[in-house]
């Protein structure tokens, strides 16, 4: 079967978060962190020099049932942040331009 570039980019990204999850197939807190600094550098950078607790609420925040892990839906709402911020510096606003997510 031949998938097309968009199919493979959302197989890519269930690929990621499987890259980090542990065998009950959801992230923990130090594995997002870790997973966010190596996929989404600049994004991190950004954020982090507006507002240098950035990452200390990013989990927090996304963990929206509070059992300390983030699951896949919770992983591509997070993912959804990122990619709205992207949007937005695509019409002339500052990268982390909403601060925490």
């Amino acid at each position: 079967m031949s998938y097309t570039h968009f199919e493979k980019y959302v197989m890519r990204m269930v690929d990621l978060f499987h890259r980090h999850t542990k065998p009950d197939d959801m992230i923990d807190e130090p594995s997002l962190l870790m997973l966010l600094k190596e996929n989404f550098p600049n994004f991190v950078k950004a954020c982090e020099k507006k507002d240098n607790n950035y990452l200390s609420y990013v989990f927090e925040e996304r963990d929206q049932n509070k059992d300390k892990k983030i699951q896949f839906s919770e992983f591509l709402c997070l993912v959804g942040d990122i990619a709205m911020d992207y949007h937005r510096q695509s019409h002339g606003a500052s990268p982390c331009s909403r601060g925490r997510q």
